[in-house]
């Protein structure tokens, strides 16, 4: 059973695959779409996950460090209902606290160039969401 992983920018969402077996997670591509138009990136979610034959996706939950969440939560959420009111994918809901700071430091110290980190940061961060919702389904 494949899975994919997203993380839900304003502008941008990272898109991150599970192998079939669900254990590895890998980068796929950043979806970019105008400012808070998540209507659209809904419908290329849902296309996606036709494509690949995928029914369950790991959306990354922002919140803050206390545990609260916050206006980009809330945007999440409203993702979720968005995509399980148009299709029939489960959309299951990860933390995502601290992802964005793993991937840019193990992309500096990887010698990733900087333009590279900021074009490839967002699908990086989806693979840490999915990788770690697989991860604990291991166990």
């Amino acid at each position: 059973m494949k899975y994919v992983g997203l993380d839900l920018g304003s502008r941008t969402l990272g898109i991150a695959i599970s192998d079939e077996l669900g254990f590895l997670a890998r980068a796929v591509e950043t979806y970019r779409f105008p400012d808070d138009a998540y209507d659209m990136a809904v419908e290329y979610t849902i296309a996606f996950c036709t494509k690949e034959h995928v029914d369950t996706v790991i959306l990354g939950l922002p919140k803050h460090m206390n545990g609260d969440t916050g206006i980009r939560a809330t945007i999440s959420y409203e993702f979720k209902e968005a995509l399980e009111k148009k299709s029939n994918l489960r959309v299951i809901l990860e933390d995502e606290r601290l992802t964005t700071v793993l991937v840019n430091k193990a992309m500096i110290s990887g010698n990733v160039r900087r333009k590279d980190r900021n074009h490839k940061k967002d699908e990086m961060a989806a693979v840490v969401i999915l990788q770690n919702y697989l991860d604990k389904m291991k166990f």
